[in-house]
């Protein structure tokens, strides 16, 4: 799980946290306030993990990708040159990780389940990212592989220091050779672990961190239109795609899971579409929700919906769009491995307020029975207001939850973490939060006040 983000300079940002990111973490605010940006800097870092250019230091993605970000003077902050741009990540794994001493195997050189990662990345003369250092941090250790060349030298020469333990690195024996750039922004490159005789556990590091990024799962704001038919090739997709356009490939490919989805404790497992089904439900959007086949053997599917118990089933397509809009929300969430973080951009829309308040109950059910971490962007104040009360019953704990105001201020973006109490009372809300609604009330008394007198008179 995430459990802190920085950035400098990154898009409308010029300073970014850093920013606790709990299981559950809301970002709030007007348009265009850097909200998405935060979400687009993991998606960044995700796609870079998984492109097969080992060269390129990061992946800024094209039309297909989750996010596309153009180029590296694209995001940087005020499109400066030359361009420099800092991040880090924190997160906490599954289990500790236990690196052992290659020398002495009996022997623990770290352990931990809190780990770190930092890079800073500068522009060089030819106007290409390259990586100044890259970090990792365990336990109060750090490693690091920083450049030894300044920007306008055309050689990469970098070394590895540690900080923060006795720890050293023992060169092999033989002549010392320079150390070749890192492999993207994260990977130390093969030539480590051959100068090196007990460098081979940055490798462990390395792919914690990789495996961590792999956990992130994105549904962006504007979703696809129900459809009447899907065909269905028999694949198990990875997600839902950015806009929900593999959720009927990913319902039925859940079917081979069987019951596997927890909803609380001591209570009977239940299969995705009955989870899924039990929300539509609970919502007040559908009594009854099933994907079927046209036909026996036929990989052509319906998505057939029920609107009351005694009324006629019907194709999603001939009910009201927020079913279809709500629906790869739901299955998302039910549907990743446990222990990822899913990025959600306004899973409100289309939604009515009774029900975007009800999607926070969603929220809080996969944090907790499926320790799967949300992050979400909205601008829905039913949402908000509902986490604020599932705090004040104790339902969920402050802990559990973390809440962002993001505003422009001087130019650049600028994030508020909102303090809430143990009464679910934001002590510190932000002027015109959500608009000025005292404001509104004074304006239509005052405008009913004089339309009374104006037909008096």
């Amino acid at each position: 799980m995430l459990t802190e983000l920085s950035a400098t300079n990154f898009k409308s940002w010029p300073t970014l946290g850093p920013m606790r990111l709990a299981p559950l973490t809301g970002l709030f605010g007007a348009n265009s306030s850097g909200k998405t940006s935060v979400l687009q800097l993991l998606l960044m870092l995700r796609q870079t993990v998984e492109s097969s250019d080992r060269a390129a230091v990061l992946e800024f993605g094209d039309e297909r990708s989750s996010a596309n970000l153009g180029s590296f003077r694209d995001v940087v902050f005020g499109h400066r040159k030359p361009g420099s741009l800092d991040f880090s990540v924190g997160w906490k794994r599954d289990r500790p990780l236990v690196i052992r001493d290659p020398q002495r195997q009996d022997n623990t050189l770290f352990t931990g389940a809190k780990l770190g990662f930092r890079a800073t990345i500068s522009e060089s003369d030819l106007g290409k990212p390259m990586v100044t250092t890259l970090t990792y941090d365990i336990n109060g250790s750090s490693f690091v592989m920083r450049r030894k060349a300044p920007a306008s030298s055309k050689k990469e020469r970098y070394e590895l220091v540690t900080n923060g333990s006795d720890f050293r690195f023992v060169r092999s024996q033989g002549r010392a050779w320079e150390l070749p750039a890192p492999v993207k922004c994260y990977g130390f490159p093969d030539q480590v672990y051959a100068y090196y005789q007990n460098a081979g556990f940055l490798a462990e590091l390395q792919l914690s961190l990789e495996e961590m990024l792999k956990r992130i799962f994105y549904l962006g704001p504007l979703r696809e239109f129900p459809q009447r038919h899907y065909t269905w090739p028999g694949s198990e997709p990875a997600d839902m795609g950015r806009r929900g356009e593999r959720v009927v490939h990913a319902i039925l490919a859940s079917r081979k899971r069987g019951p596997c989805i927890s909803p609380g404790y001591r209570k009977k497992k239940q299969t995705l579409e009955e989870r899924v089904a039990f929300w539509l439900k609970e919502l007040g959007l559908i009594y009854d929700f099933s994907v079927k086949a046209i036909a026996d053997e036929s990989n052509q599917y319906q998505v057939r919906v029920q609107k009351a118990p005694d009324s006629a089933q019907v194709l999603i397509t001939d009910v009201g769009f927020g079913v279809s809009q709500i629906l790869p929300v739901l299955v998302l969430c039910y549907y990743v491995p446990e222990h990822s973080t899913i990025l959600l951009e306004q899973p409100e829309i289309h939604l009515h307020p009774l029900v975007q308040s009800g999607l926070a109950d969603v929220f809080i059910d996969v944090i907790k029975n499926r320790n799967v971490q949300v992050i979400v962007e909205s601008h829905s104040e039913h949402l908000l207001r509902r986490f604020q009360r599932r705090i004040a019953e104790e339902t969920l704990t402050t802990d559990q939850a973390a809440f962002f105001f993001c505003e422009m201020k001087s130019g650049g973006s600028a994030i508020t973490p909102l303090d809430v109490d143990l009464l679910g009372t934001i002590t510190n809300w932000p002027k015109d939060f959500f608009g000025d609604e005292f404001g509104e009330v004074a304006a239509t008394m005052e405008a009913a006040m004089k339309r009374k007198q104006s037909q008096s008179a």
